[in-house]
Formats: C-alpha cells, structure tokens, sequence
C-alpha cells in the first residue's frame, strides 16, 4: 500500500540498461508551459504515450520513466519488451518488470519519438487510489536532463525553456542560484540542518517525488540525531516494500540561505533503506513540501538549481494528527433528490398500483467516488474514536464524503490543533459514528 498523505518517495534501481531518448520542442516557441495538478505536494502532468492519454507523477528522484497502473492502459500498444527486476526504498527484494524501447511520449510540444519505459508488473502498486485521480506513471530524470525546467508551484505551471541562455539571465538576477551535483541521474544540494543545539551541513537529494519537507537517514551521519519528541509511522512504500521510521521536528532548515524555522523531519529506519544505493555523503532528501514554497527551476546542464520566494513560503508545517490515512476506493451509485423542473432525462415513478406518482421532488443517480480509511495509527486521536482500517467513509463533519476531495478530506485531516472531527463511516452494512479532536504529537 501506497501512503501519498505523508509521504511518498520512488527511488529505483535498473540495471544494467540505461534510455537513449530525448525530448525535443515541436515548436518554435522560446518555451512551452504544461499546466499541472498539485495533490498532497506532488506535481501530476498530462502526458500522451504511443497516442493514449495517460497522467505521469513528475520526479526528480527517479532515473527511468516507469508505467503501471497497467488496467487503466490496455489501449497502449509496446514493443521490443524484455524482463527486468526493480528495486529501491523498502524492506523486500526487488520486483518483476519488462523494458519497453521505441515508445513516442508526449508533454504538449515536447516529445521524444525513441523512449524507455519500464513497466511495473505488481497490481497493488498503484497510485490512483492514493491520490484520487488516475495517476498511470512517474517520470524523472529524462524530462529534466536536456531541458531548462522551471515549476511554478503558486500557478501550477511548468515552463520548459527553449531559449536557455535568455531564460537563465533572468534566473540569475530575480532568483538565487544553488550549486547541483547530478549523480546517477539524480540531484543533489548542501543545506543546512539544526538540530538538538548542532548545527551541520547536509547532502541531500532534490526530490519533488517526495512529499514530505525533509528526510533524514539517522544511520547515515555522526550529526543527526533522532528528537526528542516523535511518533512511529508508515512514510511510504518504494520498489522493495514499505518504509517506517519516525517524524519530529528540527530547529531549522536552510537551503540557499533561506532558513525554515522548526519544520518536521521524516527519519526511515534502517531496513527502509539497506537495498538502496546510496551516493556518497547523502543523508537524506528535500521534498515538496519544502519545494512548494517557491518558484524552482532546474538547470541539469549547468549543474544549478534556482529558487524564488513564492506565495506559501511563511505556511505552517503540518502534518496528519487524525491518525488515519484515506484512500480511493472506487466509484459508487448516488441517488440525489432535484426539484422538478431540472434538466434531466427521468423514469416515471409509479405506485404498486401502476398509478403516476405525484411527487414535488425527483431523483437522479450519478457515480460519485468512494473512500476508505486505509490504515489507523496506534494511540491517536482517531484509534481511540474505535475507527478501522477499511471503514468506508460516508461523511465528515456533516459533509458527505463523496462530495469532497481525497485531497480535501487530507487537509481537514492536517488541519489546527484542536479541531473537531466528526466522522461517521459504514462498517459491515452498519453505519457507525465517531468524533475526535485533532491534536499535536510534536
């Protein structure tokens, strides 16, 4: 299982091959700008492989573009497919894959007519329910690698530069240039960490796969130290399996001397991470939750990144104190009045008699999505309310579930200290009530 709420994080492994496309521009244009979908801190793009539409999770943590979610894209013709293993953050050995070569993928007016894709064989490894939208894939280092990206988090836009040079005068006076290693395809950046009175630089990977603000690997450093104050929880899932460990806060983060005063640090434990590669000196990573707060551009070329304050680069660090986790769980048949009147195709309504109904009201049905709890943390807010895993969700304070967002349900989730949460979910054909209050863990 998946958990987008807190975190995810995709690191992978493939050997020994290695993709040979390239994106070009199909336009003149000095660049192009691709709209894209923000969930939980993630960047979700519309994207067109071999001409079916698909939605890719852009990341700059992975090496290779990878496919699964493989119901949603029967339509998708491959060729040229052989067996591979993946691997990366988790507990377990590697998986079963294929390697597919010679795919066109698309990004509006980019497009790469000679691209690898690699194909995920296990079903439960699917992100659409954990988002709630379709998400069919992950992108990473060949969207970035030729090409002058800049994401603007506030807009919700990528602009992929044609006219480097231009863009990079500008970058270099309105924004403030970071030195970027790029090491097996991946990036890295020195910040600064403060933490139980030390205060220590460390290398870290530049990961907008990875919703979480910073990731630190305890077993990695002399310098880091698990605080204080923490509680267990369940990060993510990568290639390999699940990952756990802990979150807490440090005193500060600075990165290309902006500082971010007490954010809250993921650390995963140590079986998490033993079949992951790690390069040399890393000790964790940065992730969109501290991206989000800034307009970021990513200079592969020349080995810079550059940021600019954005709109939400003062919001507060949250994190989930209900203690459950909600997912996607398919579509479901609503039946809602309307007032006559309303256009709208209808049945008659009839008695037992065969008589018309007289009726000031009439109903119509429509699919609406459904959700679940699809895990509870021991000793929180929402355990002690008696809540399950695999309680069906039918409202949240007084709003009914299907008419809110996984996405919104996720903030109502992260929201103040304190707050009341009134729940009532459908255990077994039983509907079941619960309240709780959030409340602060750190």
């Amino acid at each position: 299982m998946i958990r987008f709420l807190v975190s995810v994080i995709l690191l992978l492994v493939i050997l020994p091959m290695r993709s040979q496309g390239n994106f070009k521009f199909s336009t003149s244009k000095s660049k192009t700008t691709i709209p894209f979908k923000l969930i939980n801190n993630l960047i979700i793009v519309p994207a067109k492989l071999n001409g079916v539409n698909l939605n890719f999770l852009l990341d700059t943590g992975v090496e290779e573009t990878i496919l699964f979610s493989l119901e949603e894209t029967d339509d998708i013709q491959f060729e040229n497919v052989e067996k591979i293993r993946l691997r990366g953050l988790g507990k377990e050995e590697s998986i079963e894959g294929l390697k597919s070569s010679r795919n066109k993928l698309e990004f509006k007016d980019l497009h790469d007519d000679n691209h690898d894709i690699y194909i995920v064989l296990d079903q439960d490894f699917n992100f659409s329910s954990h988002i709630g939208i379709p998400v069919n894939g992950i992108i990473g280092y060949q969207f970035f690698r030729n090409n002058l990206v800049e994401i603007d988090y506030d807009s919700k836009k990528i602009i992929v530069h044609q006219n480097a040079d231009k863009a990079r005068e500008k970058f270099n006076r309105k924004f403030t240039g970071i030195p970027m290693s790029i090491e097996f395809r991946k990036p890295y950046i020195v910040s600064k960490v403060a933490q139980n009175g030390k205060r220590f630089h460390a290398k870290l990977l530049a990961d907008i796969g990875n919703s979480d603000a910073v990731w630190l690997f305890e077993q990695k450093s002399d310098s880091i130290d698990i605080p204080e104050k923490t509680f267990d929880d369940f990060l993510g899932r990568g290639f390999s399996g699940e990952i756990h460990g802990k979150r807490g806060r440090i005193d500060t983060f600075e990165l290309g001397g902006f500082v971010f005063e007490t954010p809250i640090a993921a650390f995963p434990d140590s079986t998490s991470i033993r079949h992951v590669s790690i390069v040399s000196d890393r000790v964790g990573s940065i992730g969109g939750e501290i991206f989000k707060r800034f307009d970021v551009v990513f200079d592969y070329q020349n080995r810079m990144m550059y940021l600019k304050k954005g709109d939400h680069f003062d919001a507060p660090f949250h994190y989930n104190m209900s203690g459950i986790d909600v997912e996607h769980a398919g579509l479901q048949w609503i039946k809602e009045s309307v007032q006559k009147g309303a256009s709208m195709n209808l049945a008659v309504e009839l008695d037992s008699n065969f008589e018309r109904v007289r009726n000031d009201f009439q109903y119509k049905f429509e699919l609406k999505p459904m959700f679940k709890i699809s895990d509870v943390r021991p000793d929180s807010p929402a355990a002690e309310a008696k809540l399950e895993k695999d309680d069906i969700l039918k409202t949240i304070n007084g709003k009914s579930a299907y008419k809110l967002t996984l996405e919104q349900i996720n903030q109502i989730l992260r929201s103040e200290v304190g707050r009341e949460i009134r729940i009532e979910v459908e255990r077994k054909g039983q509907l079941i009530k619960a309240k709780f209050k959030l409340r602060t863990l750190l």
